[in-house]
C-alpha cells in the first residue's frame, strides 16, 4: 500500500477512532451519572422515615457501626429496601433492554409479552390454590414466567424465531394469564385476595433474606452471562442476513440472549413481583441519553435501578401517612409513555430498533 493511499485514509480513521471515543465518553457519562444519582437516593432512603437518622449515622449503621437502634432500623428495615429496588430494577431494565435489542421492537417488553404475568400467575396459584408461602411462592413465580416464555417460544417457533410472530403471540399469552389470574383472585376469600394481589402490582416492602439473597446472586449471574453475549448485539441489530454473513449463528444467538432475559424477569419477579414498566420505560431512556440506537444495556441497567428506586421512596413519602407500592408508581409513569409510543409520535426516535 502506498504512503499516498495511507495519507488519504488517515483522516477517516481519525475521524472514526474521534467518534469511537465520544461515544465512549458519552456512554460513561451516563452510567456515571445514573450511579451517582442512584447512591445519592440510597442515602437519602437510609435516612428517611419515622427513625430519622443522619446520612452519618445511617451509613455506619451500614457497616455494622452505631447504636443498636440504627442497626436495627437501617440493616433490617430500610437497605434490604433499597437493595431490592435497585436489584429488581436492573434485572427488569437489563432484561427489557435485550428483548427490545433482539427483537427490534421498541414495544418488546415483559410486560406486554406476558412473562411478567405468568409469574404473577404461578406466585398467586401457590398462594391461593396450594397455600404455599415465603420462599416457595417465590419459586413458583420464577416457574411461571419460565412456563410463559416457554409458552411463547413453543407457539412462535416456524422453522426458526421472527420478532412480529413472537411479540403477537406473547400479548396472546399475557391475555391468557391475566384472565386466569382474575378468575383466581375472584374466587379468593377476602384476605387471601389482598395478600395475593401484591404479587400483581409488584412490591419491595418485604424483599429480604434468602429472596434478597436469591435476587442479588442471579442478576449478578446473569448480567456476566449477558456481557459475554453481547458481542452480537451490534451484528444482529443489522438483521438476520447481515449478521449470519458476519458469521453469527442468529437462531442460537437469539435463542440464548432471550433466555437471559427470561430468566432476569423470572428472578426479579420472584422476589419483587411485576413491577410494571421497568423494562419498558428504562430501555427508552437510556438510548434516548446515549442518542446512538443501540442496545445501551449497561446504561439501561443503571436507569433502571435509578428508576425503581426513585418510584420507591415516592411511593414512601410523597403522601403522609400512606404507602404506595412500588408497582404503582412505575406504572403511573409508564402507562402515558406507552400511549406516547403506540400513539406514532415516536416512530422517528425507535426507527432504529
Amino acid at each position: 500500500m502506498t504512503a499516498d493511499v495511507l495519507d488519504s485514509r488517515i483522516p477517516g480513521i481519525t475521524v472514526v477512532a474521534r467518534l469511537r471515543a465520544a461515544r465512549r465518553r458519552r456512554h460513561a457519562l451516563v452510567i456515571g451519572v445514573a450511579l451517582l444519582g442512584a447512591l445519592g437516593l440510597a442515602v437519602l432512603a437510609l435516612t428517611l422515615g419515622a427513625a430519622g437518622l443522619t446520612p452519618v449515622r445511617a451509613l455506619a449503621a451500614v457497616v455494622g457501626m452505631g447504636e443498636r437502634g440504627d442497626l436495627f432500623v437501617v440493616q433490617h428495615l430500610r437497605l434490604p429496601r433499597v437493595l431490592a429496588a435497585l436489584f429488581s430494577g436492573a434485572g427488569f431494565a437489563l432484561a427489557g433492554a435485550i428483548f427490545q435489542s433482539v427483537l427490534r421492537n421498541p414495544l418488546a417488553s415483559p410486560d406486554i409479552l406476558g412473562v411478567s404475568t405468568g409469574a404473577s400467575l404461578g406466585a398467586v396459584w401457590a398462594l391461593l390454590t396450594l397455600g404455599l408461602g415465603g420462599v416457595a411462592v417465590a419459586a413458583w413465580a420464577f416457574g411461571g414466567a419460565l412456563l410463559a416464555a416457554g409458552a411463547i417460544w413453543v407457539l412462535a417457533w416456524r422453522r426458526g424465531l421472527h420478532a412480529i410472530r413472537f411479540v403477537l403471540v406473547g400479548v396472546g399469552i399475557a391475555y391468557v394469564c391475566g384472565s386466569t389470574l382474575a378468575w383466581l383472585l375472584s374466587r379468593a376469600e377476602v384476605r387471601e385476595a389482598q395478600t395475593a394481589l401484591l404479587w400483581t402490582i409488584g412490591s419491595v416492602a418485604d424483599v429480604r433474606g434468602a429472596r434478597l439473597t436469591i435476587l442479588g446472586v442471579g442478576l449478578g449471574v446473569l448480567a456476566l452471562v449477558t456481557a459475554l453475549l453481547s458481542r452480537t448485539q451490534a451484528p444482529l441489530a443489522l438483521g438476520d442476513d447481515h449478521a449470519a454473513a458476519l458469521g453469527v449463528r442468529v437462531s442460537a444467538t437469539r435463542a440464548g440472549l432471550l433466555l437471559t432475559a427470561v430468566a432476569l424477569v423470572a428472578v426479579a419477579t420472584a422476589a419483587a413481583g411485576p413491577v410494571a414498566f421497568v423494562a419498558l420505560v428504562a430501555p427508552a431512556i437510556a438510548r434516548r441519553l446515549m442518542d446512538d440506537g443501540g442496545a445501551a444495556l449497561a446504561a439501561s441497567t443503571a436507569v433502571g435501578a435509578l428508576l425503581v428506586l426513585s418510584a420507591d421512596l415516592l411511593g414512601q413519602h410523597l403522601f403522609p401517612g400512606m404507602s404506595v407500592p412500588v408497582g404503582i408508581v412505575t406504572g403511573l409513569v409508564g402507562a402515558p409513555y406507552l400511549l406516547w409510543l403506540l400513539s406514532g409520535r415516536s416512530e422517528r426516535r425507535t426507527a432504529a430498533l
